[in-house]
């Protein structure tokens, strides 16, 4: 019965328990029928205000955001193929009805009738860019297109929302499917305690004896950084580049080849049919970058700052690997022995660290940085519902004991749950009648478990993927915006919104931070001073390789999403790698199969992201570096400035009114080691 839904019933947090795959198709078909009896009177109002037509059109939508946010994420988080199925069946429902509302002129002549009133300049900024904002994305939607093309239009949204989903459901199912079983001890020379233990569990899980590795981080990754076996090495690199593809162990299931030129071809007719130059032209429309040539032209001032570096640093490492008698340096290759010559110029590896940053320790040294910059005090509840058993819950107060927000940790790799780190924006910051709901974030990562006898235990790259993911979260969390629209993350311009997450890391380096984070797991020790120096000291290690596979991967995307005639997608990428990459992966590598980001994602046309935020984000974290990083007037400004505005303002306005001034590229050549 729709009046039990669990999903239907108000609340102010999801009621995890009781939600049931056979709960979404009716809680959707619900809401979107109330959502349109109600439009259709108000549609007839005269004289539409923000009173009469704005907020109540925004209560609506956010009630659905509030449902669907909460079934999107169980679907990225369990492993239930009953729910999955339902969920699937569901897209071109919400996509259908996105598109139509998007595309009707009569919504649309409300909103332009309320921005044209004498009212609109007495709003606040927040409304005035919320008004904005949605006549853009009514424009975007095709609102002026003749009734044919519109109907092209919903095709084109309902199918992209199925293939989209495919691709990730793909990549999810082919990376659960693969493993290594390996008996004998000996082939496993040179992997770390931590890998092996888990690598024992999950043996035990499936009830065989020895070892199984996967293609999850956890186990995937230590494994081709220490293995010393080659052809094992060989072995689970292959599987591991070639998910969801025509090639490798699983060489057609799961095969996301079409898909991606399905995607690709459907975006082309988006573009074309609203009249842009191509999909680029299109993205471009909501972000900071002005066009196509701007953002190729920031791509490659960064490759020309990186590019010498790398050169010299793929020499060093090829030079290396020769001492074992490696002449023809592999794909496979390239961690193990960076990993190895790591060690040696810094006598540091990931794994040494990974006994002092303890996830119990780390999370509650996260939430003692955030209270001594923003004077926020962070409290778990354990009386709250929860989709797993390894899941957390916590709420935020600021120094004046107001609310602020809540989330959820979940993380811990598993299968059925989607591989990566994000945050998710469960519930969105809104004021009513005075009245106000704090948002709710889901927090996720993929870390390994506790096992045995010892806590779950991070490498710092973990340590820095928490910071990062937080910082997201207290973005969403933290925000003081009334308006769900332009609270938060929401409205934030995509290359804008990796600032407050980026940002974020840069603590996790600093050495009065890792004094406070770390703790040994047995004897509660900080991090020594000498292993802080070493980790410091190797921070910039291969960076001009890092930043060239970052600025390769933005470029690719750039590429095939430019242009209005179809594209081979391997060899664009073969080409973009000659002109960019120092290290040629191989032929059968089929790293866009599982290219999420774009190809399943919000980072179509805009992987340069990253890059793009990381120049806001090194520059404003200059400040704290000139101030102090606990200096309490710098983090009131980037709370107020950055934080709470949310989507409200341009991202450019808000970074001056914090900076004093545009944002400069020095400070992140600086952070990477890459200045002149």
């Amino acid at each position: 019965m729709v009046t039990n839904n669990p999903l239907l019933m108000p609340h102010d947090k999801p009621l995890f328990s009781s939600i049931k795959a056979e709960h979404i198709k009716p809680a959707l078909e619900a809401i979107i029928a109330d959502n349109l009896q109600a439009i259709e009177t108000m549609v007839t109002i005269e004289d539409a205000s923000w009173d009469n037509f704005i907020h109540p059109f925004e209560e609506l939508d956010e009630r659905l955001s509030k449902m669907w946010d909460t079934v999107s994420h169980l679907n990225s988080v369990l492993d239930d193929e009953e729910f999955r199925e339902n969920y699937r069946a569901c897209l071109p429902i919400i996509s259908d009805y996105a598109t139509d509302l998007a595309q009707n002129e009569r919504i649309f002549q409300q909103y332009q009738a309320v921005r044209d009133s004498d009212l609109f300049p007495t709003f606040n900024q927040a409304q005035q860019k919320l008004i904005d904002n949605a006549l853009r994305d009514f424009r975007l939607s095709g609102v002026a297109l003749p009734d044919s093309k519109k109907e092209s239009f919903k095709a084109i949204q309902s199918e992209l929302s199925t293939l989209t989903n495919r691709f990730e459901q793909n990549l999810l199912d082919a990376t659960d499917h693969w493993m290594l079983h390996i008996v004998n001890k000996e082939e496993l020379s040179g992997l770390p305690e931590t890998a092996m233990a888990l690598a024992r569990e999950q043996a035990s899980q499936k009830d065989l004896e020895g070892w199984v590795f996967n293609l999850q981080a956890p186990s995937y990754i230590p494994f081709i950084m220490f293995a010393e076996n080659r052809s094992l090495r060989q072995q689970i690199y292959k599987a591991y580049v070639t998910r969801a593809s025509e090639l490798g162990p699983d060489a057609g299931h799961w095969d996301n080849s079409e898909i991606i030129d399905n995607i690709l071809e459907l975006r082309r007719e988006k573009a074309a049919l609203l009249g842009f130059d191509d999909y680029v032209d299109l993205a471009l429309q909501t972000r900071m970058a002005d066009n196509s040539a701007s953002v190729t032209e920031f791509l490659s001032q960064l490759a020309v700052a990186a590019r010498p570096s790398a050169e010299r640093e793929i020499i060093e490492l090829s030079a290396y690997a020769t001492q074992d008698g490696i002449t023809d340096l592999k794909a496979w290759d390239v961690p193990f022995y960076s990993e190895k010559l790591r060690q040696q110029q810094y006598a540091i590896s990931q794994e040494d660290v990974r006994p002092w940053f303890p996830l119990n320790r780390v999370l509650q040294g996260l939430f003692d940085v955030v209270e001594n910059l923003y004077g926020l005090t962070i409290t778990e509840r354990t009386d709250v519902e929860i989709w797993h058993p390894d899941v957390q819950y916590f709420e935020i107060t600021d120094s004046n004991g107001e609310a602020r927000g809540r989330f959820f940790l979940d993380l811990y790799a598993r299968k059925g749950k989607r591989g990566g780190a994000w945050m998710g924006d469960g519930i969105s910051r809104k004021e009513t009648a005075g009245e106000v709901q704090n948002p709710l974030a889901w927090l996720v990562t993929n870390f390994s478990p506790p096992m045995e006898d010892k806590p779950s235990l991070l490498t710092h790259d973990e340590v820095i993927t928490l910071f990062h993911e937080f910082g997201h979260g207290l973005h969403h969390m933290l925000t003081r915006i009334a308006y769900p629209s332009v609270s938060g993350i929401n409205g934030v311009p995509w290359d804008a919104v990796e600032l407050p997450s980026q940002m974020m890391e840069n603590w996790a380096w600093q050495d009065e931070v890792l004094e406070i984070i770390s703790g040994h797991f047995e004897t509660g020790e900080s991090l020594p001073k000498e292993l802080v120096k070493r980790l410091n000291d190797a921070k910039n290690f291969q960076a001009g390789m890092l930043l060239l596979r970052q600025i390769e991967f933005a470029t690719f995307d750039i590429t095939i999403h430019k242009g209005t005639v179809s594209i081979d997608v391997q060899n664009a990428l073969d080409q973009v790698r000659t002109e960019i990459a120092v290290i040629i992966p191989p032929e059968f590598n089929r790293f866009q199969n599982s290219f999420s980001h774009i190809f399943a994602g919000g980072y179509a046309s805009g992987y340069y992201s990253y890059s793009w935020a990381e120049v806001l984000s090194a520059d404003a974290f200059s400040l704290f570096e000139e101030k102090g990083i606990f200096d309490p007037e710098t983090g009131r400004s980037f709370l107020t400035n950055i934080l709470e505005k949310g989507g409200s303002e341009d991202p450019l306005v808000l970074f001056k009114a914090f900076r004093g001034r545009e944002p400069e590229i020095d400070a992140l050549l600086r952070h990477r080691g890459l200045a002149a």
